[in-house]
């Protein structure tokens, strides 16, 4: 399996098995990071902004970020799947809004 660089802004640069989920690799490498549905798709807390080239957006993130009128503003890390190198910013910390760690995201 292929290892990417993930780098998040003001917090580095790591590497990251292919197909891991996005929120996953930000928070296990210790970055605060919002997810506060466990990564199903629902809250729109675990959000990025990419400078680099995007990864395809799956139905799940495209219907959740078009129900809430906020489709194109930022993506959603717990549907993406790390399949290049990217670079991000966050753009939700749990820390900022004083809510403790959401629920484990599923991988």
């Amino acid at each position: 399996m292929a290892t990417f660089q993930v780098t998040v802004k003001d917090a580095g640069t790591f590497a990251v098995e292919e197909g891991t989920k996005l929120a996953i690799a930000i928070e296990q490498n210790g970055v605060d990071i919002s997810h506060r549905c466990g990564g199903q798709a629902r809250c729109t807390t675990c959000r990025v902004a990419f400078h680099s080239e995007e990864p395809p957006m799956n139905a799940d993130e495209h219907q959740c970020l078009e129900e809430d009128g906020v489709l194109g503003e930022f993506r959603l890390a717990c549907q993406i799947r790390v399949d290049r190198d990217m670079e991000v910013d966050v753009l939700m910390r749990a820390q900022d809004k004083g809510w403790e760690p959401g629920p484990v995201i599923e991988p």
